[in-house]
């Protein structure tokens, strides 16, 4: 241990026992046995654990301020810029003002210059990827995560999550329900939580239902113009696919010029019974709402081969860009701001000492069922 900073973590791991185990212990505070109190401090004596300077200074004052980390994509997309709206919200409710965290700022070991400004920390969306994140998450104070970490790094003091595998589950069903065979998934590329969760899942639930998934991966931030070239190479190669679900937030629109392109109809043809429409609320996986009679795609030649066979289209993540397209597109709504403002919570409880540490939070998504893949009334 002698060839790096011995952490918090470190000292957790050999006396098996949780890090705010550790931090209650060293500190003299918390409800920790007096025998477990003497073996962790006498682990971090032999592994010559030394306290961070600001995390000291921060737990004899308040700077009234917490930090919040974003991807560096965050500034493209206008599901971030909610989710820090809705934070600093409830933050202000509790008196503390929000620190935006350049990734430059945080990068190369200045953790503690981090600690030593703000009273805990969110960091949003990790990815194994980002040099910053190891340091924050051993920064010396509460940390919380928006969705969870999955490198080598101190556990956080707590997340919020989202069952992002539940989300990719409902549309392909819906899309499936709607009449397509041969969904295609524009899944996003890196290492966090919410695209591994994405790529894992088109491929399970494709094996799971004995349908090909086609599964292209597109950046994490993909621009409507990278979603766009993606799908028509993707229709050119595989005609077959009668849906296409984007991942990333505000890069439909790209697949709906690749329909237009293509000569694709978006949406379906319905064949109903009297009175038969489809609406519907899909809260967490659950459908409110009614459907009433049956639809069928509508197609023009044999089923599935046809180039002119309707496309339906599908959003991981709601937005200005889904809500606005033509035809207004289905999607995922995330709920960023009513996120971020959970993430914020969670810290705040933390912080004040309403939550224990290592608390995990669920956040609940909305399946938002529009004209690109319903029919019209």
């Amino acid at each position: 241990m002698t060839s790096r900073t011995v952490t918090l973590l470190d000292v957790a791991r050999v006396a098996g026992v949780s890090k705010s185990t550790v931090s209650d212990a060293l500190q003299g505070s918390g409800r920790v046995a007096e025998a477990t109190r003497e073996r962790v401090r006498a682990v971090a004596e032999e592994l010559g654990y030394r306290p961070n300077s600001a995390a000291r200074r921060l737990r004899r004052s308040s700077t009234g301020a917490i930090g919040l980390h974003l991807p560096q994509t965050a500034t493209r997309l206008d599901y971030y810029m909610n989710l820090a709206f809705g934070a600093v919200a409830r933050a202000q409710e509790e008196g503390l003002d929000v620190v935006l965290l350049a990734p430059a700022g945080v990068a190369g070991g200045a953790s503690g210059r981090v600690a030593s400004r703000v009273d805990g920390l969110l960091v949003i969306d990790p990815e194994v990827g980002d040099s910053a994140v190891p340091g924050l998450l051993d920064a010396g104070v509460p940390v919380v995560t928006g969705e969870r970490y999955l490198g080598p790094a101190a556990a956080p003091s707590g997340a919020v999550i989202c069952d992002n595998a539940a989300s990719l589950t409902a549309l392909l069903d819906h899309v499936t329900e709607r009449g397509a065979r041969h969904p295609a998934v524009l899944a996003p590329a890196g290492t966090s939580a919410w695209a591994t969760a994405l790529r894992a899942t088109a491929a399970s639930w494709g094996q799971e239902h004995g349908v090909a998934v086609a599964l292209r991966t597109v950046p994490f931030a993909a621009t409507p113009q990278e979603a766009e070239e993606t799908t028509l190479a993707l229709l050119r190669t595989d005609p077959a696919v009668d849906a296409v679900i984007c991942a990333p937030d505000g890069a439909a629109p790209g697949v709906l010029r690749a329909a237009a392109t293509a000569g694709r109809t978006v949406g379906t043809v319905s064949v109903r019974t009297a009175g038969g429409a489809t609406s519907g609320r899909t809260i967490g996986g659950t459908t409110s709402g009614h459907t009433a009679g049956s639809t069928t795609p509508g197609r023009t030649g044999e089923a599935g081969t046809h180039p002119r066979t309707p496309l339906l289209v599908a959003s991981c993540v709601d937005g200005t860009a889904t809500r606005s397209a033509e035809p207004p597109v289905t999607a995922v709504d995330l709920r960023p701001a009513a996120y971020g403002r959970a993430c914020a919570e969670l810290l705040c409880d933390i912080l004040a000492g309403r939550t224990a540490p290592d608390t995990v939070r669920r956040h609940a998504w909305a399946l938002e069922t529009r004209a690109s893949t319903t029919p019209p009334c």
